[in-house]
This record gives C-alpha cells, structure tokens and sequence, in this order.
C-alpha cells in the first residue's frame, strides 16, 4: 500500500474522550487488520501509557523525533496489540512546543516525521494536546482528516464552532486536502435530555459528519486504561469495545 491515511484527534476542549477514542479507534482498526501507528503528541502521553507503554524505558520519544534529536524510525515502538505501533510521547514534549516556534517551516515538522516512517502503515493516527497550539497544527498541516470527540454538553457545542474555524484557517494557509472526517459523540447518556438536544443540534448542522455509532458512559471504558489496554483487549464484548469496532469500521469505509 501507498501513502497513509493520516487522522488527527482533535478537540481544545479537554475531558470529551479524545485521547479514548484515539487509543480504541487505533486498536480496533488494527483490529480489523489494518497496519496502524498511533502518535502521542501529548506531553501528558496518556495515549502512551493506555497502550502499555511504559515512559520510564522509552529511549526515544515524539520530542526527539520532531526535533530532529533522532531518526523518526527508531522513536517507533511495538505495542504488545495486534498491528499497533506507537509513537511515544514523554513530557518532554511540552518544551517542543517552543522549539519549533524556531524551526524553518515549523508548521510542517510533524509531516517529516511521517514521510519518513509512513510507508510501514496503512493508517497513522493522531492524539492532539487539548489546545490549539502549534504541536495541534503541526497534525493538523499533515493529515487528510480530522476526528472531533465531543461530548453532549452545551460547552462542547461552543467548542465545535471554534473548532471548526481554526480547522478552517489551517486549511487556508497550511493543508488545502483537510477535511473532517467525522464527529464522534463520547460519553452520551440518552436518557439525559441535554445529551438528546445537543445530539439533535449537531445533526441539525453536521448530519453528513456525525459517526452513526455513539459512545456510551462505560464502566470497562473507563477502567481499560489503568490495566495499559484498549478496551477491545480488556473486554472485547463490552459496550465500548463494540462502539469503538463499530465506529473503526465505519472509518475505514469513508476514508478507504
């Protein structure tokens, strides 16, 4: 296979199961017997520790990576999950945010990164930091689309529209080819009805966006991460690892 696809999990606002769905959607469509290479470029590098990947024993991270401190390849580490590769985020991370604020095309340093290892994948996808800084566009100037987590509260539609006006403008100056590829709804508790009104305000601008499949509050969800596992391996039956399979199959249909 060619080229990757490549997807940033992106949302500024923090807690709508981002970092979840990006660990699980990465799982699942590996799963699926995809070639998948998840990538933390979270200093918090929860997506690093979710996928049992201990940060203590890391010779390498994303920093040295994007700082051009090693190859990009040898930052690459096996996951112990069937066809999930990982690249590990340590809090290393957060001094990048500066450094590449000197770089020469500085917007475009994440994209090396990727030329470099891509062609060992068939998808790469992203874990963004909960904020709009230049480590969110780096992913943003570098992938074919765009994931939104949300959750359903009024907040999280506030976001969206912010969102969607900086995914807008890194569109205009950095990556024509950006699309969104969907809105996925986290955390939804149907017999809320502020979860049912925002639910229908989303579909009432974003229809043609919004993943059919939505993620349910989840107790084994919730607890995979401490045990370093994707749900699907902590609890393959459970209503999340489903969701997640679920939503990881309609994914591969839109983008393959």
């Amino acid at each position: 296979m060619g080229k990757p696809v490549i997807i940033a999990f992106a949302n500024q606002k923090g807690g709508v199961g981002k970092t979840t769905s990006a660990v699980n959607i990465a799982a699942s469509v590996g799963v699926l017997g995809y070639r998948v290479l998840l990538c933390d470029l979270d200093p918090q590098g929860n997506s690093t520790s979710g996928v049992g990947v201990n940060k203590k024993t890391l010779k390498h991270s994303m920093y040295d990576a994007l700082t051009g401190a090693c190859e990009p390849g040898s930052a690459v580490v096996k996951t112990a999950y069937k066809n999930l590769s990982l690249l590990p985020s340590t809090i290393d991370l957060a001094g990048a945010e500066i450094e590449l604020l000197d770089m020469p095309e500085r917007e475009y340093a994440l994209k090396k990164v990727f030329d470099s290892v891509g062609d060992d994948f068939d998808f790469i996808f992203t874990d963004c930091p909960p904020s709009l800084g230049m480590l969110t566009v780096n992913a943003l100037s570098c992938s074919d689309g765009v994931i939104i987590p949300m959750q359903c509260e009024y907040y999280s539609l506030e976001g969206l529209s912010q969102l969607m006006i900086s995914i807008k403008k890194v569109k205009q100056l950095y990556n024509s080819a950006l699309t969104i590829t969907g809105i996925l709804v986290t955390m939804y508790n149907g017999r809320l009805n502020l979860s049912v009104q925002v639910l229908d305000e989303i579909k009432k601008y974003y229809s043609d966006k919004l993943f059919r499949t939505t993620v349910a509050r989840n107790v084994k969800l919730s607890e995979a991460p401490s045990f370093g596992e994707p749900v699907y391996y902590h609890d393959k039956y459970s209503k999340g690892s489903l969701a997640y399979l679920e939503i990881a199959r309609e994914l591969v249909s839109r983008v393959m």
